[in-house]
Order: C-alpha cells, then sequence, then structure tokens
C-alpha cells in the first residue's frame, strides 16, 4: 500500500471512528477521555459529556463569540493556534518552520503562478491548530473570496518534528485554497493544509469541496461574484488539527506576530495598511 492510500484509510478508519455515535455511557467515557488525555480546556464550550460524538467535540462551536476589535483595518486571529513560522515572502519562498522553505508558487499550484509572482516582498504567517485546540477557523479581515483550489494530496501529521524534518510538508498535503481580495483590492490566500487523521476540511459556503477523498487532479470554483466575507465570520472547520497558511502581497498588512507565539481567534494580531 503506498503512503498515500496508507495515510487515507488510516485518515479515513480514525473519521469512521470519530464520527460514529456510540451508546451514551459509552460516548461520554471516550469524551471525558479525550478531554483529559488531550488537556482540553473547556471553559468555553459545552460539557463534553453533550456531544453526540467524537468529531462533535472536535469540531465544538464556542458558547458564547468571542469579542474582538471592530476596527476594519485591525486584523484578527483566524484560530487558536501557534505560530510555527511568518515573516516575509523572498526569492518565492516562505518557510514552514525555520531553516525548512517551500516554493509559495509550489504551494499555490499553477492555478495561481501568476498570483504568486505578485505575493514577492508580501507577509505569510502558518497558525499550526493541534489537537486540543478549537478546530473552527473564520475570517481575520473582510473579504471577497474569488475562487477556491482544492489539491488532494497526501496527509503527513502537521506536528513540529515533521515540520522541522520533512522538507515541503505544506505542498506534499492535500490543501484548500481560498483566493481573496479586500476592501482595498489587494490580494491574500488562506491555505488550508490537511494532515494525518483530518477527516474533512470544511469549507462551510462551498459544499462541492470534499477532502480526504481520493487522489486527482486540483478541482477550481470560481465565483461570478466573490463570496463576501465579515471579519470574524466562521468558514469552516477543521476535523482534528492542522495548518492554516496566509499569504498577503506586498504593502497590503503588516502582522505583529512572533515565532512560536501561541494565538486566539480574536486576538488582534496585525493591521491592513492604508492605501
Amino acid at each position: 500500500m503506498g503512503r498515500r492510500h496508507y495515510s487515507s484509510a488510516l485518515s479515513g478508519l480514525f473519521g469512521r471512528f470519530a464520527a460514529r455515535r456510540f451508546a451514551p455511557a459509552i460516548q461520554r467515557s471516550i469524551n471525558r477521555t479525550y478531554v483529559r488525555l488531550m488537556g482540553l480546556d473547556m471553559s468555553e464550550f459545552a460539557a463534553p459529556e453533550s456531544y453526540e460524538s467524537l468529531n462533535a467535540l472536535f469540531t465544538r462551536a464556542l458558547e458564547k463569540p468571542r469579542s474582538f476589535d471592530p476596527d476594519p483595518r485591525v486584523v484578527i486571529s483566524p484560530c487558536d493556534a501557534r505560530i510555527t513560522d511568518c515573516g516575509r515572502i523572498e526569492g518565492g519562498e516562505a518557510h514552514q518552520i525555520k531553516g525548512m522553505s517551500y516554493g509559495v508558487a509550489e504551494l499555490l499550484t499553477s492555478e495561481y503562478a501568476r498570483e504568486a509572482e505578485a505575493l514577492e516582498g508580501g507577509e505569510y504567517a502558518n497558525f499550526y491548530l493541534s489537537p486540543k485546540d478549537y478546530h473552527r477557523y473564520h475570517i481575520p479581515f473582510d473579504l471577497g473570496v474569488e475562487s477556491i483550489v482544492h489539491v488532494p494530496g497526501r496527509l503527513y501529521p502537521v506536528n513540529m518534528p515533521l515540520l522541522k524534518n520533512k522538507p515541503g510538508l505544506f505542498i506534499e498535503n492535500e490543501r484548500v485554497i481560498l483566493a481573496c481580495r479586500d476592501a482595498g483590492g489587494h490580494r491574500h490566500f488562506l491555505v488550508l493544509v490537511g494532515a494525518l487523521n483530518v477527516g474533512k476540511m470544511v469549507v462551510s459556503f462551498e459544499p462541492r469541496i470534499h477532502t480526504n477523498a481520493e487522489p486527482g487532479d486540483p478541482r477550481s470554483y470560481r465565483y461570478e461574484t466573490p463570496v463576501t466575507l465579515e471579519k470574524g465570520e466562521l468558514f469552516g472547520w477543521f476535523e482534528m488539527g492542522s495548518t492554516i497558511v496566509c499569504f498577503s502581497e506586498p504593502g497590503s498588512l503588516e502582522y505583529t506576530l512572533k515565532v512560536g507565539e501561541k494565538v486566539r481567534f480574536g486576538q488582534s494580531i496585525g493591521r491592513l495598511k492604508e492605501g
């Protein structure tokens, strides 16, 4: 069995287990055990035993909305995550972690080759969601989604040991690429990167996307009228943890992030530039 098929089969098995609804007493035990073993902070969520499956626990919603700065130029974190790397795109490259670079054009595929060139000198940031994090993701500032590309691929774990030792990890893994523009017309990309045991990467407004499927060519979804999403708006979730990579063209925004920093959805992490 090839690596892709092995990782997909393993993720599929885990996904079926996580989606299964066991008898109430058993499900309560599974949920409580997971919360204890992983050290989940459930203070903003419903009680662990209230979730009907492990998957429902993974994709749990906040009980109360988090507040954030309403200033439209303030950029907020799209998720609860650790910043594995951030900085400037130079020589067409970004880093999955310090010392491990990859080609931005290769990550974005030939579909966005021209746009990738225009990102030179712009900013990037990697948001790594661990299995114990809140798995839903939100819009970091007002955006219009012009198109999406789903790239089937492998499902290697996206954790610190692999980030440090496997070149091109993001490029090999399955991913969903959202091409967006802000209110000022600047180009941004939000890239959802799959990982082992990530049964799905859900884009809530595009039900045609089905991840963790059989290998194949990239699939494109284009919108004659951009899908308008407001800052803080939910646009999907991971089933287990993974990574979001954000790319922005030069002159569009400035982050205040630090490598290794732990951030929370709604936290102010930067500012859109004037013009």
